[in-house]
């Protein structure tokens, strides 16, 4: 016999799964293994399904067991005393995550979405196979209800699609609306007014519950609804209901805060759910004992709010306490802060702020030391200290900058943008809007995990656990940074693996190259490792120590020194690039945007993060337009502005050659560089490489003639590959006269071969070759390089002239005799300068397809040269 269960206290998400696992298990038995909600039974009594009871199974005739919506034994009544019996089959349906203790199937479908409804209709598409318009609309339901109708913070972009899927197969909206948001009777309104009347109020570590208790006899409402009902009344993070009836005691929990898990919490009391709704049903009937047992949980599961160790920037940069007011000027100019703590043999002293710097300087005091001068008797916190207690300190004592101070020694800050963003996240973590937590619109709160899980291949996302593993245990924050952070979400996939440690990223390096069984090398300089012959081919992940860098002239290399990953991010060129996912056991997968970058994502927009980020690197200007062109983004005209004033300032000059030649190699391996290059010109970045360069409608003509050619040779499958830079360059230089080619690619720092390459085969174009020929054409381009021939087949006039080129490509480019000096001499010819000769004649009959063998090439021999 099959039968097909969920869990107790049975909902619309239940009901939803068993009827699409009843498609996949037509013979099944649907089973209920306890009570149901109420708005569930109101409907099955409008719209009846066949719903055996518990008692009607005979247990030993139960070969295959389909569980949904749980995996919890505790949660499926008398079902759990068959789980493991011999010859039992057990298939499981469920979205929530898999905790210790729960089932193992025989088969599992597990994912953490908003419905285990949307799994299954999944499934049913993928099959084909079909549903009625009641089918489609109960499974709608179960999507609906476990989502909060798409407001949960859990609802996922493929319980939309469901829904949407479903609505095609006939599913009725008017229904679902009817049974979702059901209407208070009169014993819902007594019950919730004798609920909202013993209302008591606990504070655990910040975190505000409020419990209720009321009793009654046999009470057919919905009581998780009143539970919502009192969370959208009352300004609390989190309710527990503690409802006495007939003989037991239900409880339900709802929350609003990551620092509560419902579900943790009623998994006490042998219930389950979710960390924002869950509930339990226990045998105690005393509500003053049940509200002890709920409290002293609470006390013990509740985690703490955030500390100023949570919230603050380390490493700190800091000055000595005899330095002078103008060396106090350039450091704070260097690193773009406006307040720097004293130390002194690394105990801190004070502070001393922009403020005071310039004031000192304004009044003459250049050559003063600082130590007359700081504030020596600032606000500080400890690293344990309340976020409560930190924006006290620093709102009551009118300060900006507050030290965080282990001991004498100063071991990081909080600054007011890091004490705003925290108190933000507090705030919108517990707004009135149920479910929809911070995580799910705003950058320290957003979790990544599920989504890291579906676009990194199996392998990336285990080396990923992995690092946070060795994070964790060596006490180090690292973060996965950079372009696979952005793709993920632009819903690309991203194999480029960068790590940022904030501590030695080369002992992270080596910890995680044992763990990964691969090798790692370093580069000293600038505290970065790679790590790599991890058992996956040509795959690497790049480490780096968490640096700040600072320009000491206009276009000049960066110098860096270890930071913070807020000032590692801060470097970077563009805010779309400044996400950064935290990989520790503990948060697994947040999210962290300082810039903006999640919003400019949104709004397809490449952004500077400052107004002098093209003064300090010109080559960001050209990364920009790369940017733009390659996502279809536009750039801000804030940053074009910026652009065309380090044009105006000439700061292009500045640029060695060696980096703008490597920006231009980028350029041209995108997929569409023409479009890169039109920007290019438009911004007059072009002149950078040589004055008359431009980028015009023959130009353009010209780069679509060499796409397609690049096309037709890549068709062909040959195995010598073209080196597509290179090719593009000698494109965009072919309208310059001799002379401005040599001095555009002297311009670029183009290294000397490949500069002699170019020259070579720009002079090879300018020379005739006569096309009907096999043997001249092939004695024209042998010996020119394969770019040259790949611009000069984009650049023939005539059909001729192309077919040419493309049989020396296709069919004599490798020709060569069959025959060797050997055999000549086994026919009796003495070595010397006639082998050459025979050889070349050889090779023309060849070309020409006189002779295909080596027999026909004997012959040749004897007939003209015997």
């Amino acid at each position: 016999m099959d039968v097909i269960t969920c869990h107790m206290n049975a909902d619309f998400d239940c009901l939803s799964a068993m009827v699409a696992a009843s498609k996949l298990f037509p013979e099944a038995k649907l089973v209920f293994p306890g009570s149901a909600e109420r708005p569930l039974r109101d409907f099955l009594k409008a719209f009846p399904v066949e719903i055996s009871k518990i008692k009607e199974i005979d247990m030993s005739l139960v070969t295959r067991l389909i569980i949904v919506d749980t995996k919890d034994p505790q949660r499926i009544g008398d079902f759990k005393e068959i789980i493991g019996r011999k010859g039992l089959q057990t298939f499981i349906y469920d979205h929530h995550c898999r905790r210790p203790g729960d089932i193992v199937g025989t088969v599992e479908t597990v994912e953490e979405i908003g419905a285990t409804a949307t799994l299954l209709t999944e499934i049913l598409r993928s099959k084909n196979i079909l549903l009625s318009p009641i089918e489609a609309t109960i499974m709608c339901l179960g999507i609906y209800e476990e989502t909060g109708s798409m407001r949960f913070s859990s609802t996922t972009e493929r319980d939309m699609l469901a829904c949407a899927y479903l609505l095609r197969r006939g599913a009725d909206l008017s229904i679902v609306s009817t049974f979702i948001r059901p209407q208070l009777s009169r014993d819902d309104l007594e019950l919730l007014n004798e609920l909202l009347t013993s209302l008591s109020e606990v504070v655990i570590h910040g975190v505000r519950v409020k419990i209720a208790t009321a009793a009654r006899e046999n009470f057919t409402g919905d009581a998780a609804f009143l539970a919502h009902a009192i969370m959208d009344m009352e300004d609390i993070d989190a309710v527990v209901l503690i409802l006495n009836m007939a003989g037991k005691t239900l409880l339900i929990g709802r929350c609003r805060v990551p620092e509560l898990d419902a579900a943790q919490l009623m998994r006490r009391f042998n219930g389950g759910g979710h960390p924002s709704a869950a509930s339990a049903s226990i045998n105690e009937t005393i509500a003053d004992i049940t509200k002890e047992m709920v409290i002293s949980t609470l006390h013990e599961i509740v985690r703490p709010v955030k500390a100023a160790r949570d919230v603050m920037t380390s490493p700190v940069i800091s000055i000595d306490w005899d330095s002078t007011i103008k060396e106090a000027e350039a450091l704070l100019t260097k690193y773009e802060i406006n307040c720097l703590p004293v130390v002194k043999d690394t105990q801190f002293m004070g502070i001393i702020s922009r403020e005071v710097v310039e004031k000192a300087l304004f009044h003459g005091f250049r050559t003063s030391k600082i130590d007359d001068f700081i504030t020596t008797d600032a606000m500080t916190a400890l690293p344990d200290a309340a976020i409560g207690e930190v924006e006290a300190a620093m709102v009551e004592g009118n300060q900006r900058f507050l030290p965080v101070i282990d001991g004498h020694r100063i071991v990081g800050a909080i600054t007011r943008t890091d004490l705003v963003r925290s108190l933000y996240e507090g705030h919108i973590r517990r707004s009135r809007i149920e479910q929809l937590h911070y995580e799910s619109k705003h950058p320290a709160g957003r979790n990544l995990a599920a989504i890291m899980r579906d676009r990194f291949p199996a392998y990336v996302y285990k080396i990923l656990q992995a690092a946070a593993d060795v994070a964790h245990e060596t006490g180090v924050p690292a973060y996965l940074v950079g372009g696979s952070v952005r793709d993920l979400l632009r819903g690309e996939q991203n194999l480029d693996i960068d790590i940022v440690i904030e501590g030695s990223g080369m002992k992270f390096a080596a910890a995680l190259a044992t763990v990964l069984r691969g090798q790692f090398k370093t580069h000293e300089r600038f505290q970065t490792a790679k790590i790599f012959d991890i058992g996956l081919g040509d795959f690497s992940i790049d480490i780096a120590t968490a640096r700040t860098e600072y320009y000491e002239s206009p276009a000049a290399l960066p110098q860096v020194e270890m930071s913070s990953i807020k000032k590692d991010l801060y470097r970077r060129d563009f805010t779309i690039n400044t996400l950064a996912v935290f990989l520790d056991k503990r948060d697994f997968g947040r999210l962290i945007d300082f810039f903006g970058a999640q919003r400019d994502l949104k709004e397809r927009t490449v952004r500077v993060l400052h107004n002098l980020s093209f003064i300090e690197d010109p080559t960001r200007a050209f990364r920009a337009v790369r940017f733009s062109e390659r996502f279809d983004f536009r750039i801000s005209r804030h940053t074009e502005r910026l652009i065309k004033t380090a044009i105006k300032f000439n700061l292009f000059d500045k640029l060695s050659g060696a980096r703008l030649y490597d920006e231009l190699m980028l350029t041209f391996r995108e997929a569409d560089p023409i479009k890169a290059l039109r920007r290019l010109d438009g911004f007059g970045l072009l002149k950078a490489i040589h004055s008359r360069i431009r980028f015009t409608r023959e130009s353009e003509a010209a780069f679509v003639h060499v796409r397609e050619t690049i096309s037709w040779y890549n068709l062909q499958f040959m195995e010598e590959k073209i080196d597509i830079g290179v090719l593009y360059l000698m494109a965009l230089i072919v309208p310059l006269i001799d002379d401005d080619r040599e001095a555009a690619l002297d311009r670029l720092s183009t290294p000397e071969s490949i500069k002699r390459h170019i020259l070579f085969g720009l002079a090879r174009l300018k020379e005739p070759f006569f096309c009907h020929d096999p043997v001249s054409v092939y004695n024209y381009l042998k010996g020119t390089s394969l770019e040259t021939v790949i611009v000069l087949m984009s650049k023939a006039e005539n059909d001729d002239k192309r077919k040419a080129i493309s049989r020396y490509l296709t069919q004599h480019k490798d020709t060569k005799p069959l025959l060797k000096g050997s055999d000549l001499k086994a026919l009796g010819i003495p070595p010397g300068p006639l082998y050459s000769e025979i050889f070349r004649t050889i090779l023309q009959e060849r070309l020409r397809g006189a002779i295909t063998t080596a027999e026909e090439e004997k012959a040749l021999v004897i007939n003209r040269f015997q």
